[in-house]
């Protein structure tokens, strides 16, 4: 196969999203005096639905992250409630993508936690977890949530596993042991049968999640893979990377055959990290370089060019990251297509960018809003582990989308016992989170160590003690004798 090099010259072809602009939210629909986290980790520290946005912050003695309802844009107060529970870092947070007050981090203190928001958002700061999850032994920098499942949660760690966590029964239930470095990305395809990952061992992984086998493997010696994402139903998988002449680049791949990409394109000469957002419902690929204003837009197709250039979102403005709002909470009326809620960390503000398709009619469109993937479940944990797949549950965004709230998260009741995955005991010695609980448990030991050298020497002392009475024994025995 060979390689398809891209041009950057305009080849317009008819399509519907050849006129796609970016609009900037006004003023007083932006989140403003936000402590935005400066942590360098390469995430987006936002993560947004259609009743929340949450944003990683900056705080002192461990890690919080603020949940604040999407309509109430404008200032926020300096004492405004955090979720503070963990002792580390906050590296990564995801909501839920059926039950919208649940949502799930990560953080450098090794545990996964999963959180339930009340309604209408947090009016005091927010410390106990519904589920506290440990099994990683390092950090852990990436979590996501499986598409179709309700119940199923994915995490990445520094320990260069992947653990799935079965959320009815509150304990990892599969453990992917097949990178041999940190993972940067994971992304799922549709129904969530396959799982792509890119490493820092500069390899490009399909995965069959379920059983963990590595169904495909790519060695990216000429484009070193950054993040991967799975192109809906189309079997392809697009990357962002870095060339050999380090200029910023991305690669499509055919997900059956790994051997070599189908495309590769040169972006540019900036240094900072390419955040791949596709969007399966109108076959848009964004690209939003951190530490830049710009955000690309490109069309994919199955045929060639395959990559077809669309136009720029450019600001003067920096992001740090960026959340994507879901496509129930987008405004149908305005002919809004995706929803960026960008982090400008040295305004502490965090604006929306809409992408809109210009229509001068009012009706609802329906050739740019096609059926959708919704809030309802496919499957529950126990199905799709038992090996079960199938398609995200379908809605139409015709009547303004409005879910029947049947659904309840029950978290399960824990009790403290050993978790064995693959034979491994993951609780077992699992390190300390903080430097306090790091040094309270050297202060321990040492004390531990003192009494048993104690406890020792008073045991050494008896028993030369018996020693000497036993040898008495023995010479006064022959003399009674």
């Amino acid at each position: 196969m060979t390689v398809t090099k891209m041009s950057w010259r305009p080849t317009y072809r008819s399509s519907k999203f050849r006129n796609v602009y970016g609009k900037v939210g006004n003023r007083e629909h932006c989140f403003d005096g936000i402590p935005i986290t400066k942590n360098v980790h390469d995430n987006h520290f936002c993560a947004v639905n259609s009743k929340f946005l949450a944003v990683v912050t900056e705080s002192s003695g461990g890690g919080s992250f603020i949940v604040i309802p999407v309509p109430q844009s404008g200032r926020l107060d300096s004492h405004y409630p955090k979720v503070c529970g963990h002792q580390g870092n906050v590296l990564d947070i995801k909501w839920n993508p059926f039950f919208e007050n649940i949502i799930a981090s990560c953080s450098e203190d090794t545990s996964v936690r999963v959180w339930e928001i009340p309604e209408g958002g947090l009016r005091r700061n927010m410390t106990e977890a519904v589920l506290e999850l440990y099994g990683h032994s390092r950090r852990v920098g990436v979590i996501e949530w499986h598409p179709t499942s309700s119940g199923i949660l994915f995490s990445a760690g520094y320990d260069y596993k992947i653990l799935i966590w079965n959320l009815e029964i509150g304990e990892p239930v599969k453990m992917i042991d097949c990178h041999t470095d940190v993972i940067l990305s994971m992304s799922f395809n549709t129904d969530g049968s396959l799982l792509a990952t890119s490493c820092k061992d500069k390899k490009l992984r399909v995965i069959e999640p379920r059983s963990g086998a590595v169904l495909q493997q790519a060695s990216c010696k000429n484009h070193r893979v950054n993040r991967v994402v799975f192109l809906g139903n189309m079997k392809r998988l697009l990357t962002t990377g870095v060339s050999r002449w380090n200029t910023r680049q991305i690669a499509l791949w055919d997900q059956e055959d790994l051997s070599m990409p189908i495309v590769e394109e040169d972006i540019d000469g900036l240094s900072g990290l390419l955040f791949p957002f596709y969007d399966a419902d109108t076959h848009m690929l964004y690209l939003a370089g951190k530490g830049d204003g710009n955000i690309r837009y490109f069309e994919i197709t199955t045929e060639k060019p395959y990559l077809q250039y669309l136009m720029e979102f450019r600001s003067p403005t920096p992001q740090k990251g960026l959340g994507v709002m879901p496509k129930h909470g987008l405004d149908v009326g305005a002919c809004e297509v995706f929803r960026f809620y960008k982090l400008v960390t040295l305004k502490g503000l965090i604006e929306p960018i809409s992408m809109i398709v210009p229509r001068r009619s009012d009706t609802y469109q329906e050739d740019i809003y096609p059926m959708t993937a919704g809030t309802e479940p496919a499957l529950s944990a126990s199905e799709w582990l038992s090996g079960i797949n199938r398609d995200p549950v379908l809605i139409s965004l015709k009547e303004g989308y409005q879910r029947p709230n049947q659904l309840v998260f029950k978290a399960p009741v824990k009790e403290k016992k050993s978790v064995v995955v693959n034979g491994i005991d993951l609780l077992e010695n699992v390190p300390p989170r903080t430097e306090n609980e790091l040094l309270r448990m050297f202060f321990r030991q040492q004390d531990e160590l003192r009494r048993l050298k104690e406890e020792l020497t008073t045991k050494d002392v008896r028993i030369r003690q018996l020693e000497l009475e036993l040898n008495n024994l023995k010479n006064v025995s022959p003399n009674n004798v």
